[in-house]
């Protein structure tokens, strides 16, 4: 079974989060405080985080902070409806993806099973262990999922990891925003959901430019993404 921690201060939200989760096949624990949440996300290995931007004795976002430092959990926020710049900034710090309150039990439920399964090895349903991924300084482990940069590890989010695995399986061709939206976030796009650009501009942020100096993800204005292929040097040099 999977366990689900939610730091949420509306003990009546978390009661109904429970009843609806457990019947899901889900085990939830929750925290009531920014401080206890943090404790708890950090004692034990959960599957994911249901945060809640607003909480007593630390704040969401400083909760994501500190958590990201050591832990790629996948954690959605819950934000107040309509707040745009809560949600840019709770990706930008880290969030796999986040839920406007009030919400319905079935779009939660979709969306943490959609980001479960991106942590999925083999999540495209076959039992055949993938080929590794690797261009130019650049390698990912389907298996594992871990990417290494010139030979470190870079930790990414499950979000930035499958949208990098999409970039690179179509290096030298854009990928369009419509594309990555129903292939990495497994919803319905929509032009109005700026998510994919900010988990974007995190993972260019962690991957840094080429060994050349130019751009490793490049937006396509209007269009997607594309990552590059990588120029061969001229004979003679």
């Amino acid at each position: 079974m999977k366990h689900i921690l939610a730091i949420e201060d509306d003990r009546e939200l978390c009661e109904l989060l429970e009843a609806f989760l457990n019947t899901e096949g889900f085990v939830l624990e929750m925290a009531y405080n920014g401080r206890e949440g943090l404790i708890k996300a950090r004692e034990r290995q959960y599957d994911l985080l249901l945060l809640d931007v607003m909480l007593p004795g630390m704040n969401g976002f400083e909760l994501l902070r500190e958590l990201r430092k050591t832990s790629t959990v996948p954690v959605i926020m819950l934000t107040a409806r309509g707040d745009e710049v809560d949600r840019v900034v709770g990706l930008e710090m880290g969030a796999d993806d986040y839920l406007p309150k009030p919400f319905s039990t079935r779009e939660l439920i979709a969306r943490i099973r959609a980001i479960l399964r991106r942590g999925e090895p083999g999540r495209g349903g076959s039992s055949a262990p993938e080929a590794t991924l690797q261009l130019g300084d650049i390698t990912l482990d389907p298996g594992s999922h871990e990417v290494t940069l010139s030979g470190k590890p870079v930790h990414l989010t499950h979000v930035e990891y499958l949208l990098l695995e999409a970039l690179l399986r179509s290096a030298g061709r854009t990928v369009s925003r419509e594309t990555l939206v129903r292939d990495v976030l497994e919803r319905s796009y929509s032009p109005w959901d700026r998510s994919i650009d900010v988990h974007a501009s995190n993972l260019r942020k962690k991957l840094g430019l080429l060994p050349d100096g130019g751009e490793r993800i490049k937006t396509i204005r209007g269009t997607g993404y594309l990552y590059p292929l990588l120029r061969k040097p001229e004979k003679g040099n």
